[in-house]
């Protein structure tokens, strides 16, 4: 089966899921599905283009004018009082917390009930009204807004509002560098369609024969309701089986801490919860081209394991969010916010992202 990288796989998925979102509401309100469009001022291109043609033709050393966009400091408003409910994403536990600490911080009045038991809890939450916010380590399926859209008779928005990426960890000692995706694929599952002619399980096997990693590799992972479980399934191992030998954890932190406390495991996580104790292996489709995961590497996609964190809404059509869901997506898409991110261990997403994300919020 052939491999594509997580962000193209996520891509193709959230495709199919618009697809299946229009099929749906158009049986239930064809007027009612706002298709948004970001469009570029006219006015201020001509603008920017004329500029430089002008400096070119005189020759003059008139400096180029600056188009990469910046991203909005958030300045605080008045009138954002009330409780925000998240349900969703164990990979954003952390993060969810750190922005809500410091939107309480500017809004004192704002209270947060925060629960990670996985992505996959996050629509049917929504769906519910028992959430504001869904925070997913996963793009939406099918049936996920098909389900939404029964309900409330469009589809849910979805914003992304960070990136990271499903890091392969050993521990600290592990002399072990990198790996290809056909070993990681060997490693963890059990029907090979990656294209591995047959299954990893000691570290001899990729080359590491030293004492303490001489005894049969001790797996680790997350469990079934969690999004990283369901896109590693799909991207690392072209959607076949894990091994039953896998120690599925409820959280990416448990998945790390068993790694790191003693020689010859590896396992998946989010690399947001990595500690002084575990190493990230390169991955690549050769040895040769092991490309090591890094904030460049994530950023530009070129790793392959790389992914979007998101934020689902219930967000009518034509009408804005609610003033105190609105603020608390602006300030996570400002500059404040995307610090927190960093402080959190994962990478903020590109400026250009940053700024339609906004653009959906007038929508």
């Amino acid at each position: 089966m052939k491999r594509v990288s997580l962000v193209n796989r996520v891509s193709a998925l959230s495709m199919i899921a618009v697809l299946a979102a229009l099929i749906v509401a158009s049986s239930v309100q064809a007027s009612s599905i706002q298709v948004s469009n970001i469009q570029t001022s006219s006015t201020q291109t001509s603008s920017v283009q004329n500029s430089l043609t002008n400096a070119a033709s005189n020759g003059s050393n008139t400096p180029a004018v600056s188009t990469k966009p910046t991203i909005p400091n958030y300045e605080r408003v008045p009138g954002v009082a009330g409780k925000l409910s998240s349900v969703g994403s164990d990979t954003l536990a952390n993060l969810m917390t750190f922005w809500s600490q410091e939107f309480k911080s500017l809004y004192p009045q704002v209270g947060f009930q925060i629960q990670a038991s996985g992505s996959s809890t996050a629509p049917p939450a929504l769906i519910e009204g028992t959430a504001t916010i869904g925070p997913m380590s996963r793009a939406l399926k099918p049936s996920e807004i098909r389900d939404f859209i029964n309900v409330h008779g469009y589809p849910p928005t979805v914003l992304k509002v960070a990136m990271d990426a499903i890091a392969i960890f050993v521990d600290r000692r592990n002399p072990l560098q990198g790996m290809t995706l056909e070993n990681v694929d060997a490693i963890f599952s059990q029907t090979l369609y990656c294209g591995a002619e047959k299954q990893i399980s000691r570290w001899s096997q990729l080359g590491v024969d030293e004492s303490g990693y001489r005894s049969p590799i001790r797996l680790y992972g997350r469990n079934s309701v969690s999004g990283t479980y369901g896109l590693f399934k799909v991207t690392a191992l072209c959607d076949g089986d894990f091994k039953n030998t896998v120690n599925e954890q409820p959280g990416s932190a448990s998945v790390v801490l068993s790694v790191a406390s003693g020689t010859g495991a590896i396992g998946y996580a989010a690399y947001g919860y990595k500690t002084a104790g575990v190493r990230a292996l390169a991955l690549g489709e050769t040895l040769d081209s092991l490309i090591p995961l890094s904030i460049d590497t994530v950023r530009d996609e070129t790793y392959p394991f790389a992914r979007f964190l998101y934020l689902v809404v219930n967000k009518k059509p034509g009408e804005p969010l609610p003033t105190l869901e609105r603020e608390f997506i602006r300030y996570i898409l400002s500059q404040q916010g995307q610090n927190q991110v960093v402080r959190d261990g994962y990478f903020p997403i590109r400026e250009d992202v940053l700024l339609r994300q906004r653009r959906l919020l007038g929508k």
